[in-house]
């Protein structure tokens, strides 16, 4: 038997011989009156081997992290979700049967307690029981102290684990929730309205991706989960919703990688009467002033590289980037010929019937994108990779249109919306005459969404910000599965097969 096997064989005997002894392993009647941050205060003005005057007591329940037993007597350590606190349990006080049982306790098992504060010879804070209850048993061992879980793919897996023995694990994902609550504050201030869009959809749009697909019963159909909620919250615009917005998530059947999960979490939002330059004024005031409300500066450090993202950032059009950043030649780029054989002499491969804005933008993915680490705003991008976007109205092959890049990844896109649903059939269309064997592009378009444009979408502007890589952002986190808490992962074949026999 390995290790791990008799190590739980031993805590479910343990478990069996406590409740012979009549102790309830998962008991519910046990209410915490306080928080152990609540307990913290009132210890600061007690001296070594003093106990709190008067006679109050507190109970407080979390689970034991350490455990040091002895003749007659134990301390242990419990954290709740404000704090840690040390436990001191005397036989004396408990009583022998109680003691007894609470011998055959565990590091990991929840439990409440209620007692008495006092400060021990060495001036630690400590609540000296009165009286112990078992919560909750656990069955089995947590990562040894000094070490935590070290292994990252068990983290990601075992997320609950990780939780519970890693505090910057705790702190990023209640940052996550800072951040999206201070978001919703923002758009909420700002006269935004948040609504909900279908999950399921007929007819999957508002990006190129490949999509998840199911089927409907009932209605005899197939559905796909969304890829983006674009053309959902478009049709709000047409219905009178000046400007909305939606946090919620989207699907697309990708890979994995350090960026990507194949459900990850959007922000949508969409103002009439605006555009995409309005959007890049209220994206760089909404992103700085949050990270200011997070961290208390604009200047953060992300995995060792310092980022500034106090306001104004840089704004570059796509081409200025190719030849500011790329050294890309300006007669390369205004040539069709010359700037599709530069492409291909850097080894990337396009569709036959692709045209020079694709050229650009696979050229700037591959040699501009990873160089932009303090905030930049690409702009005119291409009309042949912009569906849904405003041709601008100087230059008909770019459109209004920018992305946002920081630490070399992209972290929004917004433009000025294509209102007039003739071009944006016209566009659709030649989207999917020319998709080929692409399945990102799915082959039907969304008719329903040009008769909504057929009965007139006021001039407006929209952006999607990738909530994951933000709050990879703001977190120093190197992977977006650090920022999700239950990411997706291979299945974890041996490791099932092990529960299967201890749990025959």
């Amino acid at each position: 038997m390995s290790q791990d096997n008799q190590t739980l064989k031993q805590r479910r005997e343990k478990a069996e011989a406590l409740e012979a002894q009549g102790v309830n392993l998962y008991s519910n009647s046990f209410k915490p009156e306080n928080s152990i941050a609540e307990l913290l205060p009132r210890g600061k003005s007690l001296q070594a081997q003093e106990k709190e005057p008067g006679s109050s007591s507190y109970s407080v329940a979390g689970r034991i992290i350490t455990m040091r037993k002895f003749g007659k007597a134990a301390f242990c350590h419990i954290t709740d979700k404000t704090g840690s606190i040390q436990i001191y349990l005397k036989k004396d006080t408990l009583g022998d049967e109680t003691f007894s049982a609470f011998k055959k306790w565990d590091v990991g098992d929840i439990v409440g307690i209620s007692g008495t504060l006092f400060k021990t010879k060495v001036g630690e804070l400590s609540l000296a029981a009165a009286e112990i209850t078992m919560i909750s048993k656990s069955l089995r061992p947590l990562p040894e102290k000094w070490h935590g879980l070290t292994d990252v793919e068990t983290r990601y897996r075992q997320r609950y684990v990780d939780l519970i023995v890693t505090p910057e694990s705790r702190e990023t994902f209640r940052k996550r929730v800072k951040i999206i609550k201070l978001i919703r504050e923002y758009l909420d201030d700002r006269d935004f309205m948040e609504v909900e869009t279908p999950m399921m959809q007929p007819v999957p749009g508002g990006a190129t991706a490949k999509p998840f697909t199911t089927y409907h019963n009932a209605l005899d159909m197939d559905l796909y989960l969304r890829i983006a909620p674009e053309l959902y919250l478009k049709r709000l615009l047409v219905g009178g919703f000046e400007r909305v917005f939606e946090i919620n998530r989207n699907f697309r059947n990708e890979g994995l990688s350090t960026r990507h999960n194949p459900e990850f979490t959007m922000l949508e939002f969409y103002q009439a009467y605006a555009t995409y330059e309005d959007m890049m004024a209220l994206t760089e005031e909404m992103i700085s002033s949050i990270c200011h409300k997070i961290h208390g500066t604009t200047q953060i450090s992300y995995q060792g590289t310092e980022v500034n993202l106090a306001p104004p950032w840089k704004r570059l059009t796509m081409d200025e980037a190719l030849v500011e950043v790329a050294g890309i030649d300006r007669d390369i780029l205004e040539d069709d010929t010359k700037i599709l054989a530069l492409a291909k002499a850097k080894g990337i491969q396009l569709e036959d019937k692709a045209g020079p804005g694709k050229a650009k933008t696979e050229l700037f993915e591959l040699l501009v994108e990873e160089k932009l680490i303090d905030p930049t705003f690409i702009t005119s991008y291409p009309t042949e990779i912009s569906p849904l976007a405003r041709r601008n109205d100087k230059n008909p092959a770019v459109t209004d249109r920018f992305e946002l890049f920081i630490t070399g990844r992209e972290l929004a896109n917004a433009f000025s919306e294509l209102n007039d649903p003739r071009d944006q059939l016209q566009r659709f269309e030649k989207q999917i005459a020319d998709r080929g064997d692409d399945e990102e592009i799915h082959p039907e378009l969304d008719r329903d969404y040009i008769r909504a444009l057929e009965y007139g979408m006021p001039s407006a502007a929209g952006e999607g910000i990738g909530i994951d890589r933000l709050v990879m952002l703001l977190t120093d986190a190197p992977s977006i599965r650090d920022v999700i808490l239950f990411p997706h992962l291979k299945p974890e074949t041996s490791s099932q097969e092990s529960i299967r026999r201890e749990f025959p």
